[in-house]
């Protein structure tokens, strides 16, 4: 499923060098040489110095080893999920999470929903949060990953192929850091922003999240608007790291511990829900029925 030249880089970079990691493989240091040279070649990068002292990763190294490990991982756990789905069958919802998509609140609900699918069962399958991924896991649900909770608007599900369904209109936040002047405040008012960096995800990404930013730049030109253009962890970093204030909704209030999000005194909201296939399963079609029941959607 994966190169497996991979898990010789990984053993290798562990190793520190080639003839430690041959031994922990059980096969020759040129078997082990020629697989990194074969990496190295096919990739294109040079992977580690290589010196009397023993070898050290290069940049492109270090990068490749962090997604490697994922990558494997990764692999590995979506056997494990294949072996699983034969022995149980279509009973299980397998709910794709990450920093900015969690599923507890879904397994908050879980004791209610038992009640009207108890032969179902939850499994949760972490997933790194790039746009990649995301595109990726959201043209595909059904296959790997049947749920994932999250904001969204029509544009969104037409682009990403997938439909929802709708849980809540969540109120649009501010989030800032505990550092913050702003931090003391239980109830923020618009003006509150004037003269702050708001960082606010790029124009096309939400229809809902548009009309904010127009409505802002035009009765509220004192606000710089900041883009950035993906929802991860990095921008919850960039907020806690400097003066400048976020959007964001109650679900990703635990994101970041050094976060603080605040209600704001308009009225602009978000749709959330669990997004899925258009073409959802019997099983999946059932687990959202009881979510509809159990919600009095």
């Amino acid at each position: 499923m994966y190169n497996p030249q991979l898990e010789t880089f990984l053993r290798v970079a562990d190793a520190g060098s080639f003839n430690r990691a041959a031994e922990e493989l059980y096969i020759t240091p040129p078997a082990v040489i020629k697989q990194i040279s074969s990496l190295e070649s096919s990739l294109d990068l040079q992977l580690f110095i290589r010196s009397p002292r023993g070898l050290k990763l290069t940049e492109a190294g270090k990068s490749l080893y962090r997604d490697a490990q994922y990558v494997i991982q990764y692999c590995k756990d979506s056997v494990v999920r294949a072996k699983n789905a034969v022995e149980d069958g279509d009973r299980v919802i397998r709910i794709g999470t990450s920093p900015m998509t969690p599923g507890q609140f879904l397994l908050d609900l879980w004791p209610s929903l038992h009640a009207h699918c108890p032969d179902v069962k939850f499994q949760l399958v972490p997933y790194e949060n790039t746009p990649e991924n995301a595109r990726e896991i959201l043209r595909n649900l059904g296959q790997n990953i049947d749920i994932v909770a999250g904001p969204f608007d029509q544009r969104a599900l037409e682009t990403w192929h997938c439909s929802a369904l709708e849980l809540s209109r969540e109120p649009i936040r501010c989030a800032v850091s505990f550092y913050h002047p702003l931090a003391s405040k239980e109830l923020l008012t618009v003006e509150d922003l004037h003269g702050e960096n708001f960082l606010l995800i790029r124009r096309g990404w939400n229809h809902y999240l548009d009309q904010l930013r127009d409505d802002l730049w035009r009765d509220h030109p004192q606000i710089r608007i900041v883009d950035f253009d993906f929802f991860s962890i990095q921008v919850f970093n960039q907020c806690e790291n400097s003066e400048d204030i976020m959007m964001t909704i109650d679900n990703w209030q635990h994101i970041h511990p050094l976060l603080k999000t605040i209600p704001v005194d308009w009225e602009y909201t978000i749709p959330f829900g669990l997004l899925h296939s258009p073409r959802p399963s019997a099983t999946v079609k059932r687990f959202l029925n009881a979510v509809r029941t159990v919600l009095q959607l």
